[in-house]
Protein backbone atom coordinates (compact mmCIF):
# COMPACT_ATOMS: atom_id res chain seq x y z
CA UNK A 1 0.00 0.00 0.00
CA UNK A 2 0.78 3.57 -0.66
CA UNK A 3 0.06 6.04 2.19
CA UNK A 4 0.88 9.99 1.95
CA UNK A 5 0.39 12.38 4.93
CA UNK A 6 0.02 15.77 5.12
CA UNK A 7 1.79 16.52 1.93
CA UNK A 8 2.16 19.99 1.15
CA UNK A 9 3.84 21.82 -1.94
CA UNK A 10 3.92 25.44 -2.85
CA UNK A 11 5.65 26.90 -6.09
CA UNK A 12 6.53 30.20 -5.02
CA UNK A 13 3.86 31.94 -2.92
CA UNK A 14 1.45 29.62 -4.90
CA UNK A 15 0.28 26.52 -2.89
CA UNK A 16 -0.61 23.34 -5.18
CA UNK A 17 -1.42 20.51 -2.70
CA UNK A 18 -2.87 21.53 1.12
CA UNK A 19 -1.95 18.74 3.67
CA UNK A 20 -2.77 16.17 1.49
CA UNK A 21 -3.33 12.55 3.18
CA UNK A 22 -4.65 9.65 1.01
CA UNK A 23 -4.05 5.94 0.81
CA UNK A 24 -3.49 3.95 -2.24
CA UNK A 25 -4.57 -0.28 -1.93
CA UNK A 26 -2.05 -2.82 -2.95
CA UNK A 27 -3.41 -4.71 -6.20
CA UNK A 28 -5.88 -2.61 -7.37
CA UNK A 29 -6.61 -0.10 -10.14
CA UNK A 30 -7.07 3.92 -8.21
CA UNK A 31 -8.01 7.11 -10.61
CA UNK A 32 -6.83 10.30 -9.48
CA UNK A 33 -9.94 12.46 -11.02
CA UNK A 34 -10.77 16.01 -10.29
CA UNK A 35 -10.40 18.97 -12.76
CA UNK A 36 -7.17 20.85 -13.99
CA UNK A 37 -5.47 22.48 -11.35
CA UNK A 38 -6.19 20.30 -8.57
CA UNK A 39 -2.64 18.70 -8.29
CA UNK A 40 -2.56 15.49 -8.99
CA UNK A 41 0.05 14.74 -11.24
CA UNK A 42 1.89 16.96 -8.18
CA UNK A 43 1.04 14.54 -6.06
CA UNK A 44 1.87 11.37 -8.53
CA UNK A 45 5.11 12.77 -9.22
CA UNK A 46 6.35 12.94 -5.70
CA UNK A 47 4.66 9.36 -4.83
CA UNK A 48 7.12 8.77 -7.55
CA UNK A 49 10.05 10.91 -6.08
CA UNK A 50 10.19 12.96 -9.35
CA UNK A 51 8.95 16.08 -7.50
CA UNK A 52 10.26 17.31 -3.72
CA UNK A 53 7.90 16.90 -1.07
CA UNK A 54 8.09 20.52 1.17
CA UNK A 55 6.58 19.00 3.56
CA UNK A 56 4.76 15.89 4.48
CA UNK A 57 5.76 12.33 4.38
CA UNK A 58 4.70 9.49 1.49
CA UNK A 59 5.43 5.10 2.43
CA UNK A 60 5.57 2.14 0.91
CA UNK A 61 4.54 -0.62 2.68
CA UNK A 62 5.08 1.55 6.11
CA UNK A 63 8.82 2.45 4.56
CA UNK A 64 9.18 6.63 4.17
CA UNK A 65 10.17 6.66 0.30
CA UNK A 66 13.22 8.72 1.55
CA UNK A 67 14.57 5.88 3.39
CA UNK A 68 14.65 4.28 0.40
CA UNK A 69 17.47 3.95 -2.45
CA UNK A 70 16.87 4.99 -5.32
CA UNK A 71 18.36 1.64 -6.73
CA UNK A 72 16.27 -0.21 -4.91
CA UNK A 73 12.80 2.32 -5.49
CA UNK A 74 13.31 2.11 -9.53
CA UNK A 75 12.70 -1.47 -8.98
CA UNK A 76 9.31 -1.05 -6.99
CA UNK A 77 7.77 1.56 -8.51
CA UNK A 78 7.88 2.34 -12.01
CA UNK A 79 6.44 5.86 -13.61
CA UNK A 80 5.42 6.97 -16.89
CA UNK A 81 4.91 11.00 -17.58
CA UNK A 82 2.54 12.35 -19.77
CA UNK A 83 5.21 14.09 -21.99
CA UNK A 84 7.52 11.81 -23.01
CA UNK A 85 10.28 14.17 -24.82
CA UNK A 86 11.68 11.16 -26.64
CA UNK A 87 13.87 11.82 -29.18
CA UNK A 88 15.68 8.83 -30.03
CA UNK A 89 15.42 6.55 -32.96
CA UNK A 90 14.59 3.21 -31.15
CA UNK A 91 12.51 0.22 -31.89
CA UNK A 92 9.55 -1.06 -30.05
CA UNK A 93 11.56 -3.83 -28.43
CA UNK A 94 14.38 -0.90 -27.87
CA UNK A 95 12.77 1.30 -25.95
CA UNK A 96 10.72 -1.52 -23.74
CA UNK A 97 14.45 -2.64 -23.06
CA UNK A 98 14.99 0.57 -20.83
CA UNK A 99 12.51 -0.38 -18.67
CA UNK A 100 15.30 -3.10 -17.60
CA UNK A 101 17.67 -1.03 -16.70
CA UNK A 102 17.02 -0.57 -13.07
CA UNK A 103 18.17 -3.91 -13.03
CA UNK A 104 20.96 -4.55 -16.50
CA UNK A 105 22.35 -1.10 -16.34
CA UNK A 106 22.52 -1.63 -20.21
CA UNK A 107 23.58 -5.23 -20.47
CA UNK A 108 20.96 -7.43 -20.62
CA UNK A 109 20.77 -10.95 -19.37
CA UNK A 110 18.36 -13.78 -20.03
CA UNK A 111 15.87 -12.49 -17.34
CA UNK A 112 15.87 -9.31 -18.94
CA UNK A 113 14.86 -10.26 -22.29
CA UNK A 114 12.29 -13.15 -21.18
CA UNK A 115 10.68 -9.61 -19.11
CA UNK A 116 10.99 -7.72 -22.50
CA UNK A 117 9.55 -10.57 -24.35
CA UNK A 118 6.55 -11.18 -21.60
CA UNK A 119 5.64 -7.27 -21.58
CA UNK A 120 5.30 -6.96 -25.21
CA UNK A 121 3.34 -10.20 -25.64
CA UNK A 122 1.09 -8.90 -22.81
CA UNK A 123 0.15 -5.91 -24.86
CA UNK A 124 0.26 -7.51 -28.20
CA UNK A 125 2.86 -5.66 -29.68
CA UNK A 126 4.87 -8.36 -31.47
CA UNK A 127 3.50 -6.82 -34.83
CA UNK A 128 5.01 -4.14 -34.36
CA UNK A 129 8.24 -5.16 -32.35
CA UNK A 130 10.92 -3.83 -35.00
CA UNK A 131 8.98 -0.88 -35.70
CA UNK A 132 10.52 2.52 -35.31
CA UNK A 133 8.72 4.68 -31.95
CA UNK A 134 8.27 8.17 -34.41
CA UNK A 135 6.70 5.89 -37.28
CA UNK A 136 4.14 4.95 -35.07
CA UNK A 137 0.59 6.24 -34.44
CA UNK A 138 -0.26 7.88 -31.34
CA UNK A 139 -1.72 5.06 -29.58
CA UNK A 140 0.58 2.68 -30.78
CA UNK A 141 3.68 4.77 -29.39
CA UNK A 142 1.73 4.74 -26.11
CA UNK A 143 1.37 1.11 -25.76
CA UNK A 144 4.80 0.40 -26.34
CA UNK A 145 6.15 3.39 -23.80
CA UNK A 146 3.46 1.65 -21.40
CA UNK A 147 5.06 -1.97 -22.58
CA UNK A 148 8.43 -0.10 -21.25
CA UNK A 149 6.90 0.38 -17.94
CA UNK A 150 5.19 -2.97 -17.30
CA UNK A 151 8.65 -4.52 -18.43
CA UNK A 152 10.36 -3.09 -15.30
CA UNK A 153 8.39 -5.29 -13.42
CA UNK A 154 7.62 -3.18 -10.52
CA UNK A 155 4.75 -3.76 -8.06
CA UNK A 156 3.61 -0.19 -8.25
CA UNK A 157 2.80 1.48 -11.53
CA UNK A 158 2.35 5.30 -11.58
CA UNK A 159 0.85 6.89 -14.69
CA UNK A 160 0.03 10.42 -15.51
CA UNK A 161 -2.72 10.46 -17.74
CA UNK A 162 -2.08 6.94 -20.22
CA UNK A 163 -5.28 8.26 -22.29
CA UNK A 164 -4.29 11.57 -23.27
CA UNK A 165 -4.85 12.52 -26.92
CA UNK A 166 -5.80 8.42 -27.94
CA UNK A 167 -9.08 7.16 -29.89
CA UNK A 168 -11.17 5.21 -28.09
CA UNK A 169 -10.05 1.76 -29.22
CA UNK A 170 -6.42 2.52 -27.83
CA UNK A 171 -8.01 4.20 -24.74
CA UNK A 172 -10.12 1.07 -23.85
CA UNK A 173 -6.85 -1.14 -24.65
CA UNK A 174 -4.77 0.56 -22.33
CA UNK A 175 -7.60 0.15 -19.73
CA UNK A 176 -8.10 -3.18 -20.23
CA UNK A 177 -4.35 -3.72 -19.77
CA UNK A 178 -3.99 -1.68 -16.75
CA UNK A 179 -7.33 -4.16 -15.47
CA UNK A 180 -5.35 -7.02 -16.49
CA UNK A 181 -2.14 -5.97 -14.46
CA UNK A 182 -4.11 -5.82 -11.27
CA UNK A 183 -6.04 -8.38 -11.32
CA UNK A 184 -4.11 -10.70 -13.34
CA UNK A 185 -0.41 -9.95 -11.97
CA UNK A 186 -1.39 -8.65 -8.47
CA UNK A 187 0.75 -4.95 -9.43
CA UNK A 188 -1.17 -1.63 -8.12
CA UNK A 189 -1.54 0.84 -10.37
CA UNK A 190 -1.86 4.60 -10.02
CA UNK A 191 -3.25 6.82 -12.81
CA UNK A 192 -4.27 10.42 -13.49
CA UNK A 193 -7.19 10.23 -15.94
CA UNK A 194 -9.61 13.20 -16.79
CA UNK A 195 -12.57 10.73 -18.67
CA UNK A 196 -14.92 9.89 -15.53
CA UNK A 197 -15.96 6.81 -17.46
CA UNK A 198 -13.01 5.10 -17.79
CA UNK A 199 -12.77 5.80 -14.06
CA UNK A 200 -15.81 4.91 -13.13
CA UNK A 201 -15.68 1.23 -15.23
CA UNK A 202 -11.99 0.01 -14.73
CA UNK A 203 -10.94 1.60 -11.21
CA UNK A 204 -11.16 -0.31 -7.54
CA UNK A 205 -10.59 3.06 -5.80
CA UNK A 206 -10.59 6.40 -6.50
CA UNK A 207 -9.29 9.33 -5.31
CA UNK A 208 -11.43 12.73 -6.05
CA UNK A 209 -9.23 16.39 -5.66
CA UNK A 210 -9.96 19.93 -6.23
CA UNK A 211 -7.81 22.86 -5.49
CA UNK A 212 -4.88 21.43 -3.85
CA UNK A 213 -6.99 18.83 -1.40
CA UNK A 214 -8.62 15.47 -1.03
CA UNK A 215 -12.47 16.30 -2.15
CA UNK A 216 -12.83 12.49 -1.17
CA UNK A 217 -11.76 8.89 -1.36
CA UNK A 218 -13.13 5.41 -1.48
CA UNK A 219 -14.85 2.93 -4.19
CA UNK A 220 -16.47 3.67 -7.20
CA UNK A 221 -19.83 3.24 -5.96
CA UNK A 222 -19.16 5.13 -2.79
CA UNK A 223 -17.16 8.52 -4.97
CA UNK A 224 -19.16 8.17 -8.58
CA UNK A 225 -22.64 9.49 -7.67
CA UNK A 226 -24.38 12.47 -8.95
CA UNK A 227 -23.56 14.68 -6.34
CA UNK A 228 -20.17 14.17 -5.51
CA UNK A 229 -19.53 14.58 -9.34
CA UNK A 230 -21.48 17.93 -9.79
CA UNK A 231 -19.76 19.11 -6.58
CA UNK A 232 -16.18 18.61 -8.12
CA UNK A 233 -16.12 19.47 -11.20
CA UNK A 234 -19.66 22.26 -10.86
CA UNK A 235 -21.13 21.00 -13.99
CA UNK A 236 -24.70 18.59 -13.62
CA UNK A 237 -23.98 14.73 -13.74
CA UNK A 238 -26.73 12.11 -14.61
CA UNK A 239 -25.33 8.50 -13.95
CA UNK A 240 -26.75 5.80 -15.84
CA UNK A 241 -26.55 2.18 -14.47
CA UNK A 242 -26.48 -0.88 -17.29
CA UNK A 243 -25.63 -4.49 -16.94
CA UNK A 244 -22.40 -3.10 -19.08
CA UNK A 245 -21.17 -0.75 -16.00
CA UNK A 246 -21.97 3.02 -15.38
CA UNK A 247 -22.25 5.99 -17.58
CA UNK A 248 -21.41 8.75 -16.46
CA UNK A 249 -23.78 11.62 -18.24
CA UNK A 250 -22.36 15.46 -18.06
CA UNK A 251 -23.76 16.48 -22.09
CA UNK A 252 -26.50 18.55 -21.50
CA UNK A 253 -27.94 20.11 -24.96
CA UNK A 254 -30.15 23.01 -24.31
CA UNK A 255 -33.43 22.26 -25.25
CA UNK A 256 -34.27 26.04 -26.10
CA UNK A 257 -32.20 28.33 -27.98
Amino acid sequence: MIHVNNIHKSYGTKSVLNNVSASFPAGQLTSLIGPNGAGKTTLLMMIGRLLKVDSGEIFINEQNITDIRISMFAKQVATLRQSQDFTMRLTVEELVAFGRFPYSRGSLTKEDHQAIDNAISFLSLEPLRQSYIDELSGGQRQMAFLAMTIAQETDYLLLDEPLNNLDMKHAVEIMRALRRLCDEQNRTVILVIHDINFAANYSNHIVAMKSGNVYDSGSVKNIVTEENLKALYEIEFEILQSKHGIVCNYFHPQEEF
